[in-house]
């Protein structure tokens, strides 16, 4: 499926895939146990989600044996950076420099930040790609 037409995930969905992304292919009890270490979260309801994500393509199920299996259809990355990009849009009127600058004056970077943040700027200066 075309990543531009796959909605945009959810809150919830978007903890469901940070579940799968970092575990991979999962059942849905285990999905639904992680979730739980962070908030109480029924076992119906994560199902539910989950069956809804397949829905809208944001997940694959597999359905060969008796526990159905769930792993994201959509990459890190590319969510990363479409979530990203919608919150510069709207959030800062698309300005990139707007947005590292309230995160610079909210944040105290350590020196080692400085040093990653200097490093690619200079990148990008001499035509680098673009972060990943």
């Amino acid at each position: 499926m075309d990543q531009r037409l796959i909605p945009k995930p959810t809150e919830s969905e978007l903890e469901i895939l940070q579940v799968l992304w970092q575990h991979g292919p999962s059942p849905v009890r285990f999905v639904n146990d992680k979730l739980n270490e962070e908030r109480e979260v029924g076992y119906t309801t994560t199902l539910k989600l989950m069956q809804i994500m397949a829905e809208k393509g944001l997940v694959w199920r597999n359905t060969d044996s008796r526990t159905h299996i769930y792993q994201a259809a959509v990459s890190e990355a590319d969510t990363q950076k479409r979530l990203l990009q919608k919150f510069v849009d709207t959030t800062f009127r698309g300005s990139a420099m707007k947005l590292v600058m309230q995160a610079l004056g909210n944040h105290q970077a350590s020196p080692e930040e400085l040093d990653e943040i200097k490093a690619l700027i200079e990148k990008m200066e001499s035509g680098g790609d673009e972060p990943d």
